[in-house]
Parts: structure tokens; C-alpha cells; sequence
């Protein structure tokens, strides 16, 4: 019995000194973490091909290479090991080869590559001017069908001098994209061995989303062919011959958008997702799945009175029933809907996210990628209704830390509204210890908060604060209601949102009343100028990707359609322009020290948005400062930057809320 009581006793000695060993979450970090994505099954069922994204932080960026893993999660080796990175793995039919996108050797676009499972160097097979953004094999692994945008020959051979934007289009700007011409994206049928590049479409308008019925007969895709389709966010889904010269029908004419078309096993039917709004601006709303027959042409509705967005559709292997990924109140759940009757269940369960989900026919199972509070993306097989890790490319990652306590909550707003928000504290926190209080505000704004590893919210949780996230209306997962409901109407009920969480959080002994702070990115940074007009409590705020003048985005982002619909012309709806940009003629009634962030090449939220604020508060006296990131778009993308604006976030906030 002593030796048993001295054998326990050191093993929670060994236990309590490793917890002591192990550390907050960093910004720093960011250097240290891998993004699992893009996930594909073998045609046999017994290996994945997928991409890890890591970073080099002695050259300061990222790259994406192919690992492989068994479905058993008992062998995993990486596959490529390139500077440029590889994106798109794609398995043969015959699983021989793996194919992949790649820019190599100086090439300006991505060409693709096959590389043999049974060993062997990967070998380029295209030569092609234009960009491929999507490529699908046919079923007798011959051919692949793609999607290439149109060469762009704006600029000089000679003097390598770029000529002149010539801009007739309505739609002119697109983040990352920058000015548009009207070079568009047509499919191409490719011939492996004779390299030959046969034309599928052509014309004007662009088409994308390829999809081959599985007897290799027939194509669909994707089109927006209204008459000025930058004026609206129609898509329909298109039908034709899989072969040069033939004839694409529309299936379908919803006003909305229709768009990821996937063939049931028996070629007969095609799956596909539906807006639920027909807006020109489809944003307030969510998909809906439907199925339309190839035969005749009818479709029907199968997820309407889910009243959930669904996505990641695939065909069981009877044909009988369809997977799909489910967005629920701060969840990402899996459900199987009956194509015929729509009847649908939910097969997960559990306060987690997935990011992305196929479906293995061979031994019909899912593979996942699958985050949670504690854990990182990772691959997971779903089998028997219980979940099971095949990678563990975050264990080294999560070794060293210590993360922070993660709780639902819910509050309620001042007109009854009921708001589901996450709370993150730091895992020192003490019952009845109040904190300081960062709320931060997810962009979209049609998008939710999940259960899923936020490193975001936990490095500022690990600095000692309380950070909630909000997931107020406007935001998804909650039907087209909540959705809708900031429609014409922004700075208004999502403020009452954030607001009403604050209260419920002080109200909860959590959050210190005369420590309040807030921010966000994108709409998450629209929002937070909203609230600190609309409320004086809060100390500190970090607005990035920002705006407050609504009236000088006109025309100087990628909104247009947007606007005109949602809002109208300026010249035409003046006062509804003027109070939607409160904010900004409110500026002398702010008391909230503010940072300003922008990216300088963000044609998404432009960095005017960041600077018009940042002058009107240096005008008045409001504490503030402007911090801009050279040659980034909207979403920050070099590792030393992403550190550099946590890093901000958390003194600017140490020296207003501590």
C-alpha cells in the first residue's frame, strides 16, 4: 500500500510540474502553427491526399505542401517539398497518380502536375498562358476538364512596363484581384497523352464549377449569363455534352445564385445549392440544397424549412441520400437529407467546427476536417457516428500551452433578442474575479462565431482578458430572419447586440464595468465605429478594415452591386446614406481611444475607410493612432504582419483597459 500511495503521489507530482511548465498562447505562435486543408480520398479508399500549410518565418511567409495519409491514421508521410507550394491534389480514377497545381521554374501561372503513387519525381503536363483556378479528371482518367481564365497581355514583353487600365466594366475593383478588364474563364477538355486543349465554352461570359456525370457523358458547370452580370450575384447551373462543340442548356433560373452541382452516383440527378435570397445582392440569405433531374429538367427544394445554411454536398453511394455540412448557433454539424423526401438528420454532434468534409464510397465514411476549442484543424474519419483523428500535425503546437477556458454563452439584447456568443477567459481566471473586457467582433457580416481553435480571441484571453465573441444578428447560423434582419439597416441592431452582450457579461461578475473594450476586423471594424458612437463606455477599441463615411466607398470598393441594391444611389437616397454613416458626424461625441488599422492594397474595405477615421479623431482630440500594412489585401497574409497586429492589439489595449 506505501508503494502505491509513493507511486501516485509522484505521478500528480510529474502532472502538476508539467502543467507548471507549459505557457500561454503567443502571438508568436502564428509562426509555429499548421492549417490542414483540401482533404481527398483514394478511388480504393484506403489513403487521403492533403495540404498542411506551415511557415517560414526566416523568410516571412507561408506555403502549402501534399501529405498523405492512410485511412487508418497509422501512416502519414508529406509528399512534396517545394519552395512555391502545391495546391488542388486530386487522385487519378485509377489512383496511380496524384495531381496538383503548382508554379514552378518562373512560370506565371499555376500549371498542373502529376505525381505517380508508386514513386517518382512529379512531371509538369501544361504549358498554359491563362490561369487555371479548377480542374476535374474524367472517369476514364484520359482527360481533365478546366477552368482557365483568359491570358492577360496588359503588359509590355519589351519594357515589362504595364500599359494602361482600360476599364468598361461596371463592376471595376475586386480585392486581391485589383482593377478587372473583361478577361473571363472558360472550360477546356484536356488530353493527357497528346496534350492536345480542346475548347468546351467560349464567348463572354464566364463559366466555372465543373462537374462530370460519372459515365463520363455529360458536363455542368456554373454561369452567370444575365445581361450585365457584374450588377448581380446570379448563377445558374448549365448542361451540356462532354465534348467540344456542343450545346450548354440552363437547368436552372432562379434569380439567386445556384451554383456546386455534384452528379449522383447513377448520372440521373444533380445536386446542387440554392440562395435563398434573389436579391441582385444575395449576401442576406443562405443555401438551400436542391436536386434536379437530367431527364426532365425538374428540380426541387430539399433543406427550405432547415432553415440552416448547408454546404460540402456529396452523394451517399446508393444514390438514396446526400451528405452536407450544416451551420448551427455556433456549430458546424454533419446531416444526411433523403434526396427524394428531404427528410434530413443530424448525424454529429458537439461543440466543434468542420471545415470541409468528403465522403469515403469504399467504406462509406467521412473524412473531415474537424477543429474544436482545444485542437486546431486536423483530419478526422466519421465512422459509426463517432469521430476518430487520423493526423496530428497540431501536437507539437499544443505541447507547450496552456489555452484559455472556452464557454458558451447567451444574452439578451434590449429588445429581446436572444444572441449566442463564445466566451474566452484566461485559465487563470478565479470564480467572482472580474476582468477586462475585450469584445471581438467577427467580420461578414453574414458569417458566426464557432466552436473551433480562435487563436485570434485566445492570444488576448491569454493576456488576461475576457474576450467574447458575438454572434449578433446579421450573422449566420441562425436562420434567414436573423440574417435579414440588419437588411437597410446597419450600425442598428447588431450594436444593440454587442451592447446587450456587454451588460450580460457584467451583469455575470465577468466583465469589469469601467474596463470595457472592443474590436474587429472588416464588419467586425464597420461595427466597432458603430458602438463606440453609439455607447461612451467603452475605453479602448481596435477598428480594422474599417469605415464610418459610408458615402465615400461609393465606387471605390468591390460593393457596388451591394449598394445600389441594398442601399440605393447616393444621389437618390442621400439621407439614408447620411445616417448609415453616423460614425463619422458623430466623431466629436466619441470618447473611445481608438487604433486604426488598413491594409494598403484592400479593395474590399479600401484603407480610406481606416484614414478619414483616424483624421477625425486627430481633429478632435481623441486618443488614436493608424496602422497601415504595405501591399496587403483584405485579409493580412505575411506572418510577421498577422504577429504585428496581435502584438498592437494587446498594448493598445494593456494601455487603456490595465
Amino acid at each position: 500500500m506505501k508503494r502505491v500511495t509513493t507511486l501516485l503521489l509522484a505521478i500528480a507530482c510529474t502532472a502538476f510540474a508539467f502543467a507548471q511548465s507549459k505557457r500561454p498562447i503567443q502571438p508568436n505562435d502564428i509562426y509555429r502553427m499548421k492549417t490542414v486543408s483540401g482533404p481527398q480520398v483514394s478511388p480504393d479508399g484506403n489513403w487521403i491526399v492533403y495540404q498542411v500549410r506551415s511557415v517560414d518565418s526566416a523568410k516571412d511567409k507561408s506555403s502549402s505542401d501534399l501529405w498523405i495519409s492512410s485511412w487508418d491514421g497509422k501512416e502519414n508521410w508529406q509528399l512534396t517539398y517545394d519552395a512555391s507550394g502545391e495546391s488542388a491534389p486530386k487522385w487519378s480514377p485509377d489512383g496511380n497518380y496524384i495531381s496538383f497545381l503548382a508554379s514552378r521554374g518562373g512560370d506565371a501561372h499555376s500549371q498542373l502536375y502529376l505525381l505517380p503513387t508508386k514513386g517518382g519525381e512529379p512531371k509538369k503536363i501544361t504549358k498554359i498562358k491563362g490561369s487555371i483556378s479548377e480542374y476535374e479528371w474524367t472517369p476514364d482518367g484520359q482527360k481533365l476538364v478546366m477552368s482557365i481564365q483568359d491570358p492577360d497581355y496588359s503588359d509590355s514583353a519589351s519594357t515589362k512596363i504595364r500599359k494602361p487600365y482600360v476599364i468598361n466594366r461596371y463592376q471595376f475593383k475586386q480585392d486581391r484581384e485589383g482593377y478587372l478588364d473583361s478577361a473571363a474563364t472558360h472550360l477546356y477538355l484536356f488530353d493527357i497523352r497528346s496534350e492536345k486543349l480542346d475548347t468546351l465554352t467560349r464567348g463572354i461570359y464566364s463559366e466555372t464549377q465543373p462537374a462530370i456525370s460519372p459515365d463520363g457523358k455529360l458536363l455542368a458547370f456554373v454561369s452567370n449569363r444575365s445581361p450585365v452580370p457584374d450588377k448581380n450575384d446570379n448563377t445558374d447551373i448549365f448542361l451540356m455534352e462532354l465534348k467540344s462543340g456542343a450545346i450548354a442548356e440552363p437547368l436552372t433560373t432562379w434569380k439567386g445564385s445556384d451554383s456546386r452541382p455534384e452528379f449522383s452516383p447513377d448520372s440521373k440527378q444533380i445536386a446542387y445549392l440554392q440562395s435563398s435570397s434573389d436579391d441582385a445582392f444575395t449576401m442576406y440569405g443562405h443555401s438551400i440544397l436542391g436536386v434536379i433531374s437530367v431527364s426532365d429538367k425538374k428540380s426541387k427544394l430539399l433543406t427550405t424549412k432547415l432553415d440552416r445554411p448547408v454546404q460540402n454536398i456529396r452523394w451517399e453511394a446508393d444514390g438514396a441520400s446526400l451528405l452536407a455540412l450544416m451551420e448551427d448557433d455556433r456549430r458546424v454539424q454533419l446531416i444526411r437529407i433523403n434526396a427524394s423526401s428531404g427528410v434530413n438528420e443530424t448525424l454529429s454532434s458537439g461543440d466543434h467546427s468542420m471545415y470541409g468534409m468528403e465522403y469515403n464510397s469504399k467504406r462509406n465514411a467521412v473524412l473531415a476536417v474537424r477543429s474544436t476549442p482545444a485542437l486546431p484543424a486536423e483530419l478526422f474519419a466519421f465512422e459509426g457516428r463517432e469521430f476518430r483523428q487520423l493526423t496530428h500535425h497540431q501536437d507539437s503546437f499544443l505541447a507547450p500551452l496552456q489555452l484559455p477556458i472556452v464557454e458558451g454563452f447567451q444574452s439578451t439584447s434590449k429588445d429581446g433578442a436572444k444572441v449566442s456568443g463564445i466566451l474566452y477567459k484566461p485559465h487563470t481566471h478565479q470564480p467572482g474575479e472580474k476582468l477586462p473586457l475585450v469584445i471581438f467582433i467577427h467580420g461578414g457580416p453574414v458569417a458566426q462565431d464557432e466552436f473551433d481553435f480562435d487563436m485570434t480571441r485566445m492570444v488576448y484571453a491569454a493576456a488576461g482578458y475576457a474576450v467574447a465573441a458575438v454572434n449578433y444578428r446579421g450573422s449566420s447560423g441562425r436562420g434567414v430572419n436573423f440574417i435579414r434582419a440588419i437588411y437597410g439597416d446597419w450600425g442598428n441592431k447588431e450594436v444593440m447586440d454587442v451592447i446587450g452582450a456587454a451588460n450580460h457579461l457584467m451583469a455575470a461578475g465577468i466583465a469589469d464595468p469601467e474596463r470595457l473594450g472592443l474590436g474587429g476586423w472588416s464588419y467586425g471594424g464597420i461595427t466597432t465605429n458603430y458602438t463606440i458612437a453609439t455607447d461612451t463606455r467603452f475605453k479602448a477599441a481596435v477598428s480594422g478594415a474599417g469605415s464610418a463615411l459610408q458615402f465615400s466607398l461609393y465606387g471605390s470598393d468591390q460593393y457596388i452591386s451591394q449598394y445600389e441594391t441594398e442601399l440605393g444611389v447616393p444621389w437618390k437616397n442621400r439621407e439614408k446614406w447620411l445616417a448609415l454613416s453616423y460614425p463619422f458626424f458623430k466623431v466629436d461625441k466619441i470618447k473611445t481611444p481608438t487604433l486604426f488599422m488598413a491594409s494598403e492594397s484592400d479593395f474590399n474595405v479600401p484603407v480610406t475607410g481606416a484614414e478619414q477615421m483616424y483624421q477625425a479623431f486627430k481633429s478632435v482630440g481623441i486618443p488614436t493612432s493608424l496602422i497601415i500594412y504595405p501591399k496587403q489585401y483584405h485579409g493580412i497574409s505575411v506572418p510577421s504582419y498577422q504577429i504585428d497586429r496581435l502584438n498592437r492589439h494587446i498594448a493598445w489595449y494593456n494601455t487603456y483597459l490595465k
